[in-house]
């Protein structure tokens, strides 16, 4: 099989490219051939040539679904594409828009639908949470900055205020917040969400659904080390089964198809909050591999028309501990990637 990945930047707010590469070859090994598809020429994955066999750069979701198709069928001629895994939610839409093209051309996604994107946004979250009866904290809509003034009145500090595709701070003064919002607008766009600060243990929920009702995995993951900007660089499988039922409800309730991400907090109630609900897989999915429910490998065997059975057990306790690793790579292979937006790994030795 020849699959492509997205996400594969790896710094302290990584992509999932990387881990969906690693649980890849974890499955399938030699067998696969993983093309890595890339916004920027410094995008860590590019360079390993244990997960990577190619790279080719594509245009940023903002360039349109235009541009996209034209590079996809450049790549698709030099390496024949069987599947296709986004991981980036800005880059969904268009591709799940793209999606009966990538048929046509024999290359098979995995994805949710619009209506379903759309539904889990962090804009919508409230109103999902009212639907399904979920358990979510309130949250305001952030425009301009008296929105803000309003959402810290009605909330208290401290505030959760949230980029619309990714980031979040917890701020404890009003110049923070505007501060937060302010930089989160010009980097993400509007709205920014201003939302109810939940104390509490954050778990993590990794999730495979397919497309009917069912989960067909399920691994819930506590945070052990988070990074400043509130990303797990530690973590432990945990044996809870209200998380598991959680998800499940949630697959049912949406009928989500591929993968997901539940943020749970856990307040000193015991009651379920969920944060944020991410339309694809974690940056810690490899951790789901190595417990015994390879998510990425479901999905692609299911994307394949394959038989999947529910996973029923996955090990407690299992633990990673993410860490830097300098990849040595020479200039040459840089500035042949940044000149020309391709690069072949099969010359490297492993």
């Amino acid at each position: 099989m020849v699959i492509a990945i997205t996400g594969l930047n790896a710094n302290d707010n990584p992509g999932p490219g990387v881990a969906v590469a690693r649980s890849l070859r974890h499955e399938f090994g030699s067998d696969l051939r993983i093309i890595g598809l890339c916004y920027e020429s410094l995008e860590p994955g590019i360079y390993m040539p244990d997960l990577v066999d190619a790279a080719y750069l594509i245009p940023y979701p903002g360039a349109g679904i235009s541009d996209l198709k034209e590079r996809l069928e450049h790549i698709h001629q030099c390496e024949k594409l069987d599947m296709i895994i986004p991981n980036f939610d800005s880059e969904l839409y268009n591709f799940i828009k793209i999606e009966p093209w990538l048929n046509n051309l024999g290359i098979k996604t995995y994805l949710p639908s619009h209506a379903q994107l759309a539904e889990r946004d962090k804009t919508n979250l409230a109103h999902l949470g009212r639907k399904f009866d979920f358990s979510v904290p309130t949250d305001y809509k952030v425009n301009v900055l008296a929105d803000l003034d309003q959402a810290i009145t009605d909330l208290n500090y401290p505030v959760v205020v949230k980029g619309k595709f990714y980031e979040a701070e917890v701020c404890y003064t009003k110049e923070t917040a505007a501060t937060a919002f302010h930089r989160l607008k010009a980097r993400w766009g509007l709205p920014v969400i201003a939302q109810q600060y939940i104390k509490g243990t954050e778990i993590n929920i990794a999730g495979l659904g397919d497309g009917e009702g069912s989960a067909i995995s399920v691994v819930p993951m506590r945070k052990l080390y988070l990074t400043d900007k509130g990303k797990a660089w530690a973590g432990v499988t945990i044996e809870r089964e209200e998380l598991i039922a959680l998800a499940r409800a949630f697959t049912a309730a949406t009928r989500w198809k591929g993968g997901f991400e539940l943020e749970i907090m856990r307040d000193s109630n015991g009651m379920l909050f969920i944060l944020e609900i991410n339309p694809r897989f974690p940056a810690w999915v490899y951790l789901t591999a190595g417990a015994g429910q390879n998510q990425p490998a479901a999905l692609v065997k299911m994307a394949m028309g394959l038989a999947q059975e529910v996973f029923k057990d996955y090990a407690v306790g299992k633990m990673f501990v993410r860490y830097s690793w300098d990849e040595l790579v020479d200039i040459a292979d840089f500035q042949q990637f940044s000149a020309f937006g391709e690069l072949s790994l099969n010359k490297f030795s492993l």
